[in-house]
């Protein structure tokens, strides 16, 4: 669409997934633009003021409409969305934008729909690879047929939000049985981030396997990636099973046999990419580059085994960019 650098709109620029793709294109031969709700979001700053923007939340019925217009205003060529709540409103729009010159760095629709629904992407992985055993919370639960522990977490969701441990026959009986409530079978063992890359043809190209040794509100603040044929084949069965055409952050957890097991399937960039990006594989660069017409090589993609701790980073601006921003976002709002 533009006629000079390519412009990259990158939303949810105040949580780790957008700042962490910022960061990574910041070298890039591109425009950078940043978008989000909040105007003390962290990554808006890391572009000029110029390229900043409130934008509405995913689940405001004109928060897709707001952004086409937006990507037309500003001539952007792609959109790397990240937020959860963004994703299906913008599949549904992908024609849309597409008329306008915009591609969007974003999972397929039912992609999207599968690994939203946390008990369609049971059921479609189920036979495949290993899942936990599971049971909708609805009118036909029976809580005496489950053993305890179980893991009891909202059937849609992100970020480890309500989920919870339950060891009390009492507790399990008094949960909702609305459908909105998924009782698995608890997993003992250590929990892997795998991070897929696939092409626009389905392809994976990459599996980088991470550890997460220490989680802080749902994200991985300590971390190593290490190779493991069993993650990979695990994350590349799971991402043809979902038709995967992007990138994807695979959660699974080992059971008492040493075997893994999947947890849910982001279909959207993860919290923790610096780490997959500082191994060698640098998955926000490539995924852009092939939306503005690079090819992604065939792979596999090849990383090294690190490690990773994470520490806040300050910058350091006039108070005036933030009193601008607050303006926008109350203009929104009214």
């Amino acid at each position: 669409m533009s006629t000079d650098t390519p412009r990259v709109l990158v939303t949810g620029a105040g949580g780790p997934s957008g700042v962490a793709i910022l960061r990574a294109l910041e070298a890039s031969p591109v425009t950078l633009l940043a978008g989000d709700i909040d105007p003390y979001g962290a990554g808006l700053y890391i572009v000029d003021a110029g390229h900043r923007w409130i934008l509405r939340r995913g689940d405001d019925p004109r928060f897709a409409d707001d952004l086409l217009a937006l990507c037309r205003r500003e001539q952007v060529d792609v959109v790397v969305p990240t937020v959860d709540s963004e994703l299906l409103p913008l599949a549904l729009r992908r024609e849309a934008f597409a008329a306008a010159g915009v591609t969007l760095v974003l999972a397929r629709e039912d992609t999207l729909a599968t690994c939203i629904d946390k008990w369609a992407l049971v059921e479609r992985c189920r036979g495949h690879v290993r899942v936990p055993a599971t049971v909708v919370a609805d009118a036909a639960f029976d809580p005496a047929a489950v053993a305890l522990p179980v893991i009891v977490k909202p059937r849609s969701g992100s970020g480890s939000r309500g989920i919870r441990l339950v060891d009390r026959v009492e507790e399990l009986e008094a949960i909702e049985r609305d459908g909105t409530l998924l009782v698995q079978e608890h997993l003992p063992g250590p929990e892997y981030s795998l991070d897929v890359l696939a092409r626009a043809d389905g392809q994976v190209v990459a599996v980088v396997p991470r550890e997460r040794l220490k989680v802080d509100s749902g994200i991985a603040v300590t971390g190593r990636t290490l190779h493991d044929e069993r993650l990979d084949t695990f994350a590349r069965t799971v991402a043809v099973l979902i038709g995967l055409t992007t990138v994807a952050n695979v959660q699974v957890k080992v059971d008492a046999a040493g075997e893994p097991a999947l947890l849910e399937v982001n279909a959207r960039f993860p919290g923790t990419m610096p780490l997959t990006i500082a191994a060698g594989v640098d998955m926000p660069r490539l995924a852009v580059g092939e939306a503005l017409g690079t090819p992604i090589p065939d792979g596999p993609l090849a990383f090294e085994d690190i490690a990773m701790v994470r520490y806040f980073q300050e910058r350091f601006f006039a108070f005036d960019d933030i009193t601008d921003l607050q303006r926008h976002a109350a203009e929104i709002v009214a």
